[in-house]
């Protein structure tokens, strides 16, 4: 077995050594979700926290890690003899982002099913994670069906499987702990509020903190165990600290005016719902705890607050996670903080045993409030479209609305899952008269296997910048509706990219990717101005397509072209743009023109340009869901595609 990294020897990530160190004192927080780039020590801190997790005493035998101390009357494996109990290191579960329902919460046994013709439950890994951590990589990227039983099984400390004649209810309390690249696409509100607590990570600009994270890596890959040996001293003092926390922490006083506070503190950030009260009170508890004290004081609502709500208060994806700390400390001195938070407590210092830091790591994230515009450019910003060619300063987006539903057109898949089948002709083999080696199969038994949520799509944007869209009014509307179509592709989970077109070129200004929020930051930043080189924007796209195509030839593509129709620039530009929309046309890929055009007279470039590419064109007045009483519009084509 290799020797995991030191949770000690981790260098700065205060918060979420924090938030680990709280859940494990006390599960009830409901978990952690820790966000952050790539290369930031999100998995090697989760799995060096659970060689600090105490041991358990469970029954021997017990599948499901019953406690001797109070065995689950209703444990499938039950009774349990009285008495019977051995001591096991606290287990960590990964669960891969591949996995299936089965293998989540258990399902029949098949080997027991076919050999003995009995229906008996096999376990999944919720069980072998009872009364231990289990750890989701990525899990936004897990689909949001595996997400919500995952979730409601750490809420209700149970796991209820009702599938294929097998009824079981089973204990189910972990520390769940999730983490996730925001570039690789977000989790949805409603699964952000189920996460008790949330860290955003990154790494240290301090030189002195990342010669050091490089120093101590180096020296952990020449000897694991060495290196080990050398902060054992420091994870034995915080393994024994979590071992002292969790047994003060049913004394610890959660008193009236804490309570007032943590309520006035979700009331002033607008929360939805109740679960933040419920998990800054549980948080708060903890920190009491974790700091050896038997009463919760200001502070410990205050670092509650910071990280059980920034995740609660994003509306969109489009929404900052973070906390006006200001507006914090106001609150709690309004609703009775006494002598105010202290932002240095004693107590939770997020690394317990964690030797001093070689320099304090200064905060990472923080809002960046645009510069506003030139005074100057607004009357020009403001001329009719066709205007001069020079680069204007980037306009923000209009407010976002609910759009018409854009789909693409495709066919059913018609597929047999063997497991399935298996599965449900197992129990009646001996009824059957089964004598040879050959499953009897019947017709009822047969199970088609289907695509697990929706299928699967990429939304490409092609965004006319150029002059002639350059009107403020009007490029803020078409901002508005682009950031609209974005947030219908994130609650569908389609990957979107962003193509641009303005000047003499086209450029991708987002490859395909599921985080929607990098489309809208690049959207926003967006300049305009130039003449409108429309046909090196279909070429552009049809580039983009070309290279998904080969990689991922199943993920359908939507194309969204978001112009007036006009075409200038070089040698006949409107053949050449006509040309190039063909392509599309022939290949029958999916498309859509929202025609941008304003203005008393309308010339209907927009509309050709959407016959051209086989698609259908539709006004951004068109486009809002509320114009029309059918809210659902098919996009109109074959099912044609490009192998």
């Amino acid at each position: 077995m290799s020797t995991p990294y030191p949770f000690t020897a981790i260098v700065g990530q205060d918060d979420l050594r924090l938030a680990l160190l709280l859940n494990a004192v006390s599960p009830a927080v409901g978990g952690v979700l820790v966000r952050g780039e790539k290369g930031t020590a999100k998995s090697t801190a989760v799995r060096a926290l659970a060689a600090l997790l105490p041991e358990v005493d469970v029954v021997p035998g017990c599948r499901f890690s019953c406690d001797p101390a109070a065995p689950d009357p209703t444990c499938p494996d039950a009774p349990h003899e009285p008495g019977a109990a051995t001591s096991r290191p606290a287990r960590m579960v990964e669960l891969p982002v591949g996995a299936s329902e089965d293998r989540l919460i258990g399902a029949l046994d098949i080997e027991r099913a076919l050999s003995e013709g009995v229906k008996a439950f096999e376990p999944g890994l919720l069980a072998t994670a009872n009364r231990g951590l289990l750890y989701v990589d990525e899990v936004n990227l897990l689909h949001d069906h595996l997400i919500d039983v995952l979730l409601d099984a750490a809420a209700m400390g149970a796991s209820y499987v009702e599938r294929e004649g097998v009824s079981v209810r089973h204990a189910a309390r972990f520390l769940l702990v999730g983490t996730m690249n925001p570039e690789e696409g977000e989790l949805r509100p409603q699964l952000l509020d189920r996460f008790g607590l949330t860290v955003e990570v990154a790494a240290s600009r301090e030189p002195d903190q990342r010669v050091e994270v490089v120093r101590r890596r180096l020296a952990y890959d020449d000897d694991p165990a060495a290196f080990a040996t050398r902060w054992a001293g420091e994870e034995a003092a915080v393994r024994a600290r979590i071992g002292a926390a969790r047994e003060l922490l049913p004394s610890v006083r959660l008193g009236d005016g804490a309570l007032r506070q943590i309520a006035a503190t979700c009331a002033a950030f607008e929360v939805d719902g109740m679960r933040a009260d419920i998990v800054m009170a549980r948080t708060a508890t903890a920190l009491a705890a974790w700091a050896g004290r038997t009463d919760v004081l200001a502070e410990d609502v205050r670092q509650a607050a910071l990280l059980a709500l920034p995740h609660r208060r994003r509306r969109n994806p489009f929404d900052a996670p973070g906390l006006d700390e200001d507006k914090l400390d106001e609150t709690l001195e309004e609703s009775g903080g006494g002598d105010g938070p202290d932002t240095d407590p004693d107590g939770p210092d997020g690394g317990g045993g964690q030797p001093p830091a070689e320099g304090p790591e200064g905060p990472q994230g923080g809002g960046d409030a645009g510069a506003p515009a030139e005074a100057g450019d607004a009357g020009e910003a403001e001329r009719a479209a066709g205007a001069g060619s020079g680069e204007r300063s980037p306009v923000g987006a209009a407010e976002p609305f609910r759009t018409k539903v854009l789909s693409v057109p495709g066919g059913a898949l018609t597929k047999l899952h063997l497991a399935a089948t298996v599965r449900a002709a197992a129990p009646h083999q001996r009824a059957r008269g089964r004598s040879g080696p050959g499953l009897v199969v019947r017709r009822d038994d047969l199970r088609q296997a289907t695509r697990e949520g929706h299928e699967s799509n990429l939304v490409l944007f092609v965004v006319d910048a150029s002059g002639s869209m350059a009107a403020r009014q009007r490029m803020g509307a078409v901002k508005g509706a682009v950031v609209s179509l974005l947030l219908d592709a994130y609650q569908r989970r389609d990957k979107v990219g962003l193509v641009t077109f303005r000047g003499s070129a086209a450029e991708v200004a987002l490859p395909p990717t599921s985080s929607v929020d990098a489309a809208a930051a690049r959207l926003e930043s967006l300049p305009t101005g130039g003449r409108t080189p429309l046909a090196a924007g279909l070429l552009k796209a049809h580039d983009v397509l070309r290279v998904e195509r080969l990689r991922d030839p199943a993920r359908r593509p939507l194309v969204v072209v978001v112009t007036d129709g006009r075409a200038t620039g070089g040698a006949e530009p409107v053949a050449l743009a006509s040309r190039a929309a063909r392509l599309f046309a022939a290949e029958g890929v999916a498309s859509v023109v929202v025609d941008c055009e304003s203005g008393p007279v309308r010339l209907g470039l927009a509309g050709r340009l959407a016959g051209e590419l086989g698609g259908s064109a539709v006004t951004l007045d068109e486009l809002r869901a509320d114009s029309i009483a059918g809210l659902v519009r098919d996009v109109q084509g074959t099912s044609r595609r490009a192998a």
